[in-house]
């Protein structure tokens, strides 16, 4: 017999009845029934109760809950009535005929069992023990069969994986690199990269044709629910001799599948081509490039309106060059008066200066605003907003993307306190045509407005003949339920064009020989047109799992400060060391004391 275990503690069933076998596993409860201790032993794969008799006691009786033992025994069937129908090992238990403990678990800082939520602080600190958590060991072992799908369905497609480095230049991604000194060379660094942005590329270059990988990336900037600091995963792919078209070919059928593998039964997910939706149109209609498609409701621009109109404030802003946008209610009209003033306190807490509504009724409007505007400007703005009495509207107004992005957020607040998202479903989406250039409101320079290796719609003809302002970028976004699961582009190959885009933005071809000369010379010597997307790992893992922050993915997570407390990262390093890589601290200085 193995000295460890003849099955694991998932496997037995009834059919095994009468058999004598070994487990091993932690104690994850015991219960003592006076004379019997009942068990219940969990290991990675599931849980089996073990029926401890009066000889073997004490063994085990004054063992904490999470030591670990192995069990012999004979499996026997429990009686009618004691039968556990929430597990697959419900019908059995063993009969422990010898128990060896393996390892004695001290007071543990926290219970493996129940549901209770501790402290982040302290479940990142002793990590190990989360991770025995039913919820926390599930979301990993969900992470790792979505990796080997995802890898699965790349292969299907006649993908191959290659490995780039780790170790490498600088990169242009817009984080801050984490940098690595080279010993070798004194004064030197590597950066660990950001994404395998350039060196996917240049696999194009060298001849192959479909590359993908599961790539870690490296940005030091800070922690959010839905970014974790320091490291994360992407699927990382290339495509030579590719149009946009054909990316989201291919990957719209491996998040559609991988959502449909792993997503609850009755959930829906969006059928068929993900809809696709130009960046002014998602701005315009979601007040969002990451519009969440499971909210109905769609921003409407109701300037003319109020221009000129009897409520002053928001003709002031029509007048001055502003936008008022209107956001739709449904049903809110029912609603009492206190609903209405907690969105006003919520808009100002966000930093507006309020949220103007209407209430329509059958004979017009009710509201601050409706009392100073024109009854036909309020049967104008409901023939827009296609609402009916009962209904209401919210208003947002100012300039440019403020206004733009802060009717987004009342959009959602509205339609969740109005109960109005879908629930159940994951709802997918392409934002396209990003702008090539924005204007950079502090110096009033064109820069660029994403990536700058984006190929320009209308090539090195637009570059010159266009209002930089003007021109859009093969440059997309996959978004679901209003998280952006991955950007990407169809790639500018072209030298020529390449220069030229740096160009404008400022930069002349001295600094981009310079700072992208790598790139820039394999151009020169023959480049296929290629593209390619990156969907993160970790936010993906994250939406299946119905998990709010990115944490709970993550087997050893940095925390929001990007510490690791486990392992007490990062740590000082010994002046020897720092010697040894031509290096000298130039730390800050501490604060100094408040005087008393």
């Amino acid at each position: 017999m193995h000295p460890y275990r003849t099955h694991d503690c998932r496997a037995l069933r009834a059919v095994d009845a009468g058999q004598t076998v070994r487990l091993s596993g932690w104690m994850h409860s015991k219960r003592d029934h006076g004379g019997l201790l009942f068990i219940d032993l969990r290991d990675h794969f599931g849980m089996t109760q073990i029926v401890v008799p009066s000889g073997l006691l004490e063994k085990v009786e004054r063992l904490r809950v999470e030591s670990v033992i192995t069990v012999t025994g004979q499996v026997v069937l429990r009686e009618d009535g004691q039968r556990n129908e929430h597990l697959p090992t419900g019908d059995i238990e063993v009969r422990a005929e010898d128990i060896e403990v393996r390892s004695s678990a001290a007071v543990l800082p926290f219970q493996v069992t129940g549901q209770e939520n501790y402290p982040e602080e302290m479940r990142l600190k002793y990590r190990y023990v989360d991770l025995r958590r039913e919820k926390m060991h599930r979301n990993i072992m969900l992470r790792s069969k979505v990796i080997a799908s995802m890898r699965q369905r790349m292969n299907d497609q006649g993908f191959t994986e290659f490995q780039t480095p780790i170790l490498t230049a600088s990169s242009p991604e817009g984080a801050r690199d984490f940098l690595v000194p080279a010993r070798l060379h004194p004064g030197k660094f590597y950066a660990l990269p950001q994404a395998p942005q350039q060196f996917k590329q240049l696999a194009m270059v060298a001849g192959f044709d479909r590359y993908f990988q599961i790539a870690p990336c490296f940005r030091d900037e800070a922690s959010r629910a839905d970014r974790s600091p320091g490291e994360f995963y992407q699927l990382d792919f290339e495509m030579a001799f590719a149009t946009q078209e054909d990316v989201f070919g291919v990957l719209e059928p491996v998040l559609a599948g991988l959502f449909e593998e792993f997503t609850p039964e009755g959930w829906k997910i969006t059928d068929g081509a993900f809809p696709r939706i130009p960046y002014k149109d998602a701005m315009r209609d979601y007040g969002s490039d990451k519009p969440d498609l499971r909210n109905p409701l769609i921003l409407k621009d109701v300037t003319e309106a109020f221009a000129e109109s009897g409520f002053g404030l928001f003709a002031k802003i029509a007048a001055s060059g502003g936008q008022i946008r209107a956001i739709p209610a449904p049903g809110a009209g029912d609603r009492p008066r206190g609903f209405f003033d907690k969105l006003n306190s919520w808009a100002r807490e966000n930093g507006a200066g309020g949220l103007g509504y209407v209430i329509f009724e059958e004979n017009g409007g009710k509201g601050p605003i409706a009392k100073n505007l024109e009854a036909d400007r309020l049967e104008k703005i409901r023939e827009i907003c296609g609402l009916k009495a009962g209904d209401a509207v919210f208003f947002a107004a100012g300039k440019g993307d403020e206004v733009a992005k802060f009717s987004g957020v009342v959009r959602t607040k509205v339609a969740t306190e109005l109960d109005l998202i879908e629930k159940n479903a994951f709802r997918f989406c392409w934002v396209v045509d990003f702008p090539m250039f924005e204007l950079n409101e502090e110096t009033g320079k064109v820069d660029f407005s994403h990536n700058p290796f984006s190929m320009p719609q209308g090539g090195l003809d637009a570059l010159n003949t266009q209002d930089p302002l003007t021109i859009n970028a093969y440059q997309y976004d996959i978004v679901c339920n209003g998280v952006e699961l991955s950007s990407g582009a169809i790639r500018n190959h072209l030298p020529e064009v390449m220069l030229r885009a740096f160009e404008i933005a400022g930069y002349g071809p001295e600094v981009v020989e310079e700072r992208f000369g790598g790139m820039l010379n394999a151009f020169r010597y023959g480049a296929p047109p290629h593209g390619g997307a990156a969907p993160g790992v970790d936010r993906i893992v994250m939406l299946l799992a119905d998990e709010p922050n990115i944490r709970e993915v993550i087997l050893f997570p940095l925390n929001q400060s990007g510490e690791d407390l486990m392992m007490e990262a990062p740590a000082p390093v010994e002046p020897a060391r720092l010697k040894e890589l031509h290096l000298a601290l130039d730390l800050p200085k501490p604060k100094p004391a408040l005087s008393k």
